[in-house]
This record gives C-alpha cells, sequence and structure tokens, in this order.
C-alpha cells in the first residue's frame, strides 16, 4: 500500500512510501520503537531523570518526542516548537553564496508535528493517551478524534481517549442569568462542522481554520498547519489522522465568534485515499466543507446519497487547476445553492474568505437540528468498521464494575452515610485526639504521662467503635475490584473517577461559584461556612473510598493479632502502594477532617 501525499500547504510534497515500513523507520527515528509493543505507561512518563529536568532545545532525532512529551506534560503552550540545533545553523558565514541558500535553506532534518504527535499516541498505553489529550485540550491544541493505525488501512475512534475532557461554556439563553454549562465533552450534545480535502489544495486549510477559530485581536494556532515550525516537513505516518476541538461561547456578544457551541473536526490527507474517514464525518456531522483545486463533476464520494451532511464546497480560483464549469456541474447534481459554495477570488483577501466561511459556518451552528456527542458516534464508527477504544474486555469490565458501584447513588450525604461509615463523627473525635497527642494543649497542671495514657485510652475506645461496623457492600466491591489484577484495576479507578465526576458535577459546580462570588464580595462568615459545609458533603470521589479503606486498616489494628479480619486486611495498604507506583494520585492530607492516617 502507498501513501501519496501531494499539493501545496495541504500536501506540499510528493511521499510514497510502504506505510508499515515507514512507521518502523519513523519510530526507530523517534527512538520510540520499543514502546510500539510495550506501550508508555503513567509511571514511565512521570519519571524523573535527567532528560526530566534538562531544558535543553532536541539536539539529535531522538529527542524531538521526548522534549515535545515534556512540554506537552507541564501544559507548555510552546510544545510544539520544536525545531533541532545543529552546527550548521549555529556557524556564522561570512560568504556570499546565493546557490547553496536557495538549494538547501533548512539543512538540518526535521519532522512533521502530526507524524510526532501520531507516532505519541501509537506509543502510549490508554491511560497516556488519555493524559495526552487532556493536556493538548488545556493548551488549546486540536486532539485526535480518529488515529491512523500508521501501517494499516485501520484507524480508532478516541472515545476513551477523551472522557477526561471538561468544559465550561455559556450559551445565549443563559447569558442574563449569567449561568454556565459543565460536562464531559465526550457527553456533549453538539453540531459537529468537519473540514476535508479533496485532491490537491493550494488553500492552507488548517490555517483558514485557525483564523475561522480566533478573535481578530488573538490568534491561536488550534490546528497544525504548513506555516507552523516544522509544518512544511513531508507527513509520513499521520495523513488519515482526524482532529477535533471545540469552539465554546462566553455569552459576551462582542467577543464570541458563534454564539451556539459548535465541535470542528479536520480530516488530514486526500479523502480519495480516506474515504472511511470520510464517510464517518459525512455521518456525524451537520456539514462537510470540501476543500479543493480541480474537481470531478462525477466525484462519486461527494454524490453519495448515504452522506447525511450537508456538503460545501471552497475552492481558490487562483489555483491553475481550477475550472468553472466543474464546480457548475457538481454543485447541479448536488442541488447546491450560492450558499453552499464559497470561492477564493483574486479580489478576495484572507480576511474577507474567512469572514464569508464564517458565516456560512455560523448558519449551520445556529440552524442545524443534527447534534450528536463523541460517545454516540461510537455506533456509526462500529458500522463503518472502525475501532473504538474503548471496546476492550478490560476497560468494560472495569466499566461494569464500577457502574454496579456507582449506580446506587442518589443521595450523596446519605450514600456516605451509609456506605463510608467510619468517616462520621468518630473519625473526627479521633483525628482530635491524634492532635492532642502531639500538641498537649489541653494538658494543664496533670502528669504528662498519664494525661497521654488518657488519650490513649479514648483513642482505643473510639477504634473499637469503629470495629463494631461490618464492612459495606460498596467498600467490599470496592477492595474486590482494586484487588483484580493488571490493566483492569486501573480502568475501574478510573470509570469510578469519571462516574463520580459526572455525578456530582452539577451541584458542585453551582456551590463553587456561588463560594467564590461570596468570598469576593467578603459577605457574611456563616453563609460561607454553610456553602463550605455543603461542599464537603455533595463530594464524593475516589478519595473517599481511600479513606474509608484507610480507616478501616487503621481499625483493624486494634483487633487482637489473631483476629481473622485483621489477618485479611493487611494486604490494603500494599494495592494502594501499587496502584502509586503504576502513576495514579493517592491523598497525603484527608481536607475534610485535616487528618493524616500514619500507619496507613
Amino acid at each position: 500500500t502507498f501513501d501519496v501525499d501531494t499539493g501545496g500547504p495541504e500536501g506540499q510534497f510528493l511521499h510514497p512510501v510502504t506505510k508499515g515500513t515507514d512507521l518502523k523507520k519513523l519510530l526507530e527515528d523517534l527512538g520510540l520503537e520499543s514502546f510500539y509493543r510495550k506501550k508508555l505507561s503513567l509511571s514511565k512518563i512521570l519519571e524523573i531523570n535527567k532528560k526530566t529536568i534538562n531544558d535543553d532545545p532536541p539536539k539529535s532525532k531522538s529527542d524531538y518526542s521526548w522534549y515535545f512529551l515534556k512540554k506537552l506534560m507541564m501544559m507548555n503552550v510552546t510544545a510544539r516548537k520544536i525545531k533541532c540545533t545543529s552546527a550548521s545553523e549555529s556557524d556564522c558565514d561570512d560568504t556570499l553564496n546565493l546557490d547553496d541558500l536557495l538549494a538547501s535553506p533548512n539543512k538540518a532534518e526535521t519532522f512533521n508535528l502530526l507524524d510526532i504527535i501520531t507516532a505519541l499516541f501509537l506509543c502510549s498505553d490508554c491511560f497516556v493517551q488519555q493524559e495526552l489529550s487532556l493536556k493538548m485540550s488545556l493548551c488549546q491544541f486540536s486532539v485526535p478524534l480518529l488515529l491512523p493505525n500508521g501501517n494499516t488501512e485501520q484507524c480508532t475512534l478516541m472515545l476513551w481517549a477523551m472522557r477526561d475532557i471538561v468544559k465550561k461554556y455559556r450559551p445565549p439563553d443563559l447569558s442574563e442569568s449569567k449561568g454556565f454549562i459543565e460536562e464531559t465533552i465526550v457527553l456533549s450534545e453538539l453540531p459537529m462542522v468537519s473540514f476535508v480535502r479533496l485532491g490537491e489544495c493550494s488553500l492552507s486549510k488548517s490555517e483558514i481554520l485557525n483564523k475561522l477559530l480566533s478573535n481578530s485581536e488573538q490568534y491561536h494556532d488550534t490546528f497544525v498547519h504548513y506555516n507552523m515550525e516544522c509544518g512544511d516537513s513531508p507527513k509520513r505516518i499521520s495523513n488519515g489522522l482526524t482532529e477535533i476541538t471545540w469552539y465554546l461561547p462566553c455569552g459576551n456578544k462582542n467577543m464570541d465568534i458563534f454564539s451556539e457551541p459548535v465541535a470542528i473536526a479536520n480530516l488530514r490527507g486526500d479523502i480519495t485515499s480516506y474515504e472511511t474517514q470520510y464517510s464517518f464525518l459525512c455521518q456525524t456531522s451537520a456539514a462537510v466543507f470540501v476543500f479543493f483545486d480541480q474537481l470531478d463533476s462525477e466525484c462519486k464520494l461527494l454524490t453519495n446519497k448515504t452522506h447525511k451532511a450537508k456538503i460545501f464546497l471552497v475552492g481558490n480560483q487562483q489555483s491553475k487547476n481550477f475550472t468553472v464549469d466543474s464546480v457548475k456541474k457538481l454543485g447541479a447534481s448536488l442541488a447546491l445553492t450560492n450558499n453552499n459554495i464559497l470561492i477564493k477570488t483574486k479580489q478576495t483577501n484572507d480576511a474577507d474568505f474567512v469572514k464569508q466561511l464564517r458565516k456560512r459556518v455560523s448558519d449551520v451552528v445556529n440552524n442545524s437540528q443534527k447534534k450528536t456527542s463523541v460517545e454516540k458516534m461510537a455506533d456509526i464508527a462500529q458500522e463503518l468498521g472502525i475501532i473504538v477504544d474503548e471496546n476492550s474486555p478490560e476497560c468494560q469490565a472495569g466499566k461494569m464494575k464500577a457502574d454496579a458501584i456507582t449506580a446506587q447513588i442518589q443521595d450523596t450525604l446519605k450514600y456516605k452515610q451509609d456506605q463510608l461509615r467510619l468517616q462520621g463523627q468518630i473519625w473526627k473525635e479521633l483525628t482530635c485526639l491524634e492532635k492532642e497527642e502531639f500538641r498537649l494543649r489541653k494538658v494543664g497542671s496533670e502528669n504528662i504521662e498519664n494525661y497521654k495514657c488518657k488519650l490513649q485510652t479514648e483513642r482505643e475506645k473510639l477504634r473499637k467503635k469503629q470495629n463494631i461496623y461490618a464492612m459495606s457492600p460498596a467498600m467490599s466491591c470496592f477492595i474486590n475490584a482494586i484487588s483484580s489484577q493488571g490493566i483492569e484495576r486501573c480502568y475501574f479507578l478510573k470509570w469510578m473517577h469519571l462516574n463520580l465526576d459526572n455525578l456530582s458535577r452539577i451541584k458542585l459546580s453551582g456551590l463553587r461559584e456561588l463560594y467564590k462570588k461570596k468570598s469576593q464580595d467578603f459577605g457574611n462568615k456563616e453563609e460561607i461556612k454553610d456553602i463550605d459545609s455543603q461542599l464537603s458533603s455533595s463530594s464524593l470521589g475516589t478519595e473517599h473510598f481511600f479513606r474509608e479503606m484507610g480507616q478501616i486498616y487503621e481499625a483493624s489494628l486494634y483487633l487482637p493479632q489473631t483476629d481473622p479480619s485483621r489477618q485479611q486486611l493487611q494486604h490494603l495498604p500494599k494495592l494502594c502502594a501499587q496502584l502509586l507506583l503504576d502513576g495514579f494520585p493517592l491523598e497525603l492530607v484527608d481536607g475534610d477532617a485535616s487528618n493524616i492516617p500514619l500507619r496507613w
């Protein structure tokens, strides 16, 4: 199979390569070949080593991907500015030789940024992919929606990879009340507008998209494009990559480009080579904008009646291959109107062209009845033979176990009282006792040793009270699930985190905003204290389950050494230590009771 990339800024280089061979060579060049089979894990990318603490720019080919990864993990928006420092660049040449300048304007070997991003995703496990997508989104970079396999025509819908991305926006109907919507972006039902290329194209589709999504005062490169640093390097494995980003309004008419939220998808490469990706976009999008220089009036891809999206043609009259007749014929066969065709004429500058494009996208967004979420796109992907990343047996098993626990939660406060019993009043009394053991502020004239003994006796009584409670069904399920081996345990924890966040987000978002407003206005202290208490009681995350584990373990240490219950619980710290080594964060200080369970 040959992958040919041709034409202008959207495909500047003729680069026929055998896909499998080129993937292998690229991974070797980037120093990633060993991670194609055994994927990069969280514990690997969080490792502190010489490369982590060194801020030097890449000096060799194998430094590129690690440099980008390090900058991205730090959420550094300059992460995509990668240039290898070579001796030839640093040497000062006092001679004049225009032939040399014209022959090799850029001697340093570079990689296309999209190849680096694609290679990193292909070499990362599902949890690193999630971390990469989250950090890219926070930096306002586009993220992979459909990831090409690299050595076959297969691609993957990156649904799991985007599960962690949460967005906050204010649609027009909430502008008066100053309210907002905050939700996981893969669950948001939005219109999607897609941008694709047919054949060669002299317009830089991605650069135009960046202008489309940027205010005139603040331009931002959401998508990698030809005129960026390393953007002109030939693509070796990233054609077929489909990226997604979101434009979300803030409710300010003077600032918002679109008044309604919209998802924007961008397919890399020629649609004639990536028909599956194009079909997917036509079935999930409200509209598809097709950039072209030359049209075939009989183009079956564009005249396919099963495709549901509105088609818009975007051409460049200044291209030598552009012909008005072919546009007329195709426009007639597709029953298009002038509104569905946008031509950049010789008299149209970039600003006016972007303005016209923005008007058409805005009309689609404001009038579209077709809205869908990335989660719902999974069904269409499967029909087209596209892999869905979260359909693995381990991911689904972890989800099933997490759902079994979180499905029982109706009232958060009541659930915590019923299922997380050791975090009640006894626990707060224990915390006060432990603090007093160290501070001895209430000892008065009493003998210090006697006072300490009295405190220890009180502590033992409270621990015995805790041991009266049997382990709750939810905690039994939780401990069993994190006792499972391998990747299933990690999936379970992530699903728990996602489910619990989704359950509490609506109430917590409102309370946090209210708390922030009252604090800034120096409101009534009792009122602020009440909001703080509501925040604490409405909050439920995986950390609450781990706190309960810590209390179960600490209480078990007050049972006789031969007690079977004590012996059965001795493995609990080991489970959490392993999770920490696997790259999952664990709570050190509990914020509700200001407690550090030292033995745990």
